[in-house]
């Protein structure tokens, strides 16, 4: 296994246009469990650490570039207010220790569906930005997820950065897992209110082959919704996005929990936060 150790951005994005096969590592807590549980051996691995400026973030307009380099401790340090959806899904993420080398762009890079960052990524309406030498391109995080563990970067490219739109409304991540820290989503769902736009994103977690959004639950809120009287959440609506937000996912059996279980959890989640999001945006002390 070779090992490639590039001092700029430039001399990484080389290297990959040379080696197509070089697997990026910045924090390894994805890519090293894989070689060290023997499930895969890079034939060469692209040391992004020494490249300088990548773990830095900056907010332009109405949204924040998180540099592929960031970490989930500086993300839930630092832009916990701008972006409280993915500060609630990096808590969850592994130990402390993990919660310092892991980034959302390793996390984009492994496309796991059952990567926490991905459901409040969908539900805010991410864009990922990648970079190759023949120059850089953005991917709307809907059309990012190809397949199981598959993305929509091509082989010479690389994840220079993840735009995230700063939050217009409240944002909840709820995870369920076989015990209550250091886990694997049993399945996973974030909310996030646009009210100015009058309507919902959603985002749902390890409950099918990729991470995915649920259009339907999210039409319903559109047009449910007391966006302007702010009047107290219907039950009745509620539980119909519960329902939809279950009906979007396609989960399996696996070692982790039965798929019936996986959509029972869903559609309380949905209901969940759905509330806790709407409390927030009403302000109502929650029931």
């Amino acid at each position: 296994m070779d090992f490639l150790r590039p001092r700029t951005w430039d001399e990484a994005l080389a290297f990959k246009a040379e080696r197509p096969d070089a697997t990026p590592i910045q924090g390894g807590t994805d890519v090293m469990v894989e070689i060290n549980l023997d499930k895969g051996r890079p034939a060469a691995l692209l040391d992004l650490t020494a490249v300088p400026g990548l773990d830095d973030w900056t907010r332009e307009g109405g949204e924040v570039r998180l540099g592929a380099g960031l970490t989930y401790a500086r993300l839930i340090a630092e832009l916990g207010a701008e972006l409280p959806g993915l500060a609630q899904a990096s808590r969850t993420v592994g130990s402390p220790q993990i919660r310092n080398r892991g980034t959302v762009a390793g996390n984009l890079g492994a496309a796991s569906p059952a990567g926490d960052s991905h459901p409040p990524l969908l539900a805010s309406g991410a864009v990922v930005e990648a970079a190759s030498v023949r120059g850089t391109r953005t991917i709307p995080i809907d059309a990012f997820y190809t397949g199981v563990k598959r993305n929509a970067l091509a082989p010479d490219e690389l994840i220079r950065a993840v735009r995230v739109p700063v939050a217009a409304g409240p944002q909840y991540f709820s995870k369920i897992g076989t015990r209550n820290a250091m886990v694997i989503a049993v399945c996973s769902f974030a909310v996030a209110l646009h009210p100015g736009e009058r309507r919902a994103g959603t985002g749902i977690g390890s409950a099918a082959p990729t991470p995915r959004r649920a259009a339907e639950a999210e039409e319903l809120l559109a047009g449910g919704l007391d966006w302007e009287g702010r009047g107290p959440l219907d039950p009745g609506l509620a539980r119909r996005f519960g329902e939809l937000v279950a009906g979007a996912a396609s989960p399996i059996d696996d070692v982790r929990g039965r798929a019936d279980y996986r959509l029972h959890a869903l559609a309380v989640m949905a209901r969940r936060t759905l509330g806790w999001a709407w409390n927030d945006y009403t302000g109502r002390a929650a029931a």
